[in-house]
């Protein structure tokens, strides 16, 4: 087998490759950046229970429109993200619960009536579809609205860059000088939801936040400044979705999931050979002797 026959032939004989290539590279531009807000902000798991959180909305989409309408399920995945997301910040301020235990009762709460409904209406293949994704089923409408949703995520965190940033570091500041820190973290929760639902029909609601943790969690083994962070998740995002479908055709893997593993892969790696990781922790070079 050549490098051709390896690395390229598969994207140049088959149409449904090239689209999920794609799909996979706007994944990566919009989700990988979320990605590093999200660690920086600490909300790393909250990014986990959001990709759940929507499931029930994306179910009931999926059911009316009778197939993987990325526009169905993404008008009923962000209905449904921003209503848990907005209902747990509430019941956390009139009640004795904490934030994230108020989110966690609805998150879970969602992630059961999703499952629920679409085994209700509809079938086991069905269920799979939507819990798992098909990435090599993405129609050429699904993969122009995954593009549009990438573009308008870089465009709201190109807009708000300064401001997010403060509040990641000091949201104490924004605050203090009249700063519109809720205006800041609707747009940026509302980014997360609209690339968990561009993930769907690639990788599934139990998979979408993976193109976003893994990568991010990864740029911040190579760099501590927030542009390269930036760069590098949505670099090792890409990368995990290319190297994720050659291997998934070659021995004929589950394309989802296998991608999802490779950015797992690059993770582990990344522990033992970044510049913060355990090689030079342990195996530190020598000092240069003047």
């Amino acid at each position: 087998m050549t490098a051709y026959d390896l690395l390229f032939a598969p994207f140049v004989d088959y149409g449904f490759m090239r689209r999920a290539l794609v799909a996979c590279l706007c994944l990566g531009l919009g989700s990988g950046p979320i990605g590093v807000f999200l660690t920086l902000r600490r909300m790393s798991l909250v990014g986990d229970a959001m990709s759940h959180a929507v499931l029930p909305g994306a179910a009931i989409g999926y059911l009316v429109a009778g197939s993987l309408s990325l526009t169905a399920m993404g008008l009923g995945g962000l209905v449904a993200g921003l209503s848990v997301a907005l209902l747990s910040g509430v019941v956390s301020r009139v009640t004795s619960l904490q934030e994230d235990a108020s989110f966690a009762s609805f998150y879970l709460s969602s992630l059961a009536l999703g499952v629920l409904i679409v085994s209700l209406r509809g079938s086991n293949i069905d269920l799979l579809h939507v819990l798992f994704g098909t990435i090599l089923a993405i129609d050429s409408p699904a993969l122009f609205e995954i593009g549009a949703i990438s573009t308008v995520t870089l465009a709201v965190l190109a807009i708000i860059y300064r401001p997010l940033v403060a509040e990641c570091f000091d949201p104490g500041f924004i605050r203090a000088i009249g700063g519109r820190g809720p205006i800041y973290h609707f747009l940026f929760l509302l980014s997360v939801v609209l690339n968990l639902v561009a993930s769907f029909q690639a990788l599934g609601t139990l998979m979408a936040v993976g193109l976003m943790m893994l990568p991010a969690a990864i740029a911040q083994l190579w760099s501590r400044n927030l542009p390269s962070m930036m760069a590098i998740a949505a670099a090792s995002a890409t990368a995990a979705g290319y190297l994720g479908l050659i291997a998934s055709y070659h021995l004929e893997l589950a394309s989802g999931p296998t991608i999802i593993m490779t950015a797992a892969l690059i993770y582990g790696l990344s522990i033992f050979l970044a510049p913060s990781g355990l090689a030079r922790r342990y195996f530190p070079r020598p000092h240069l002797k003047g």
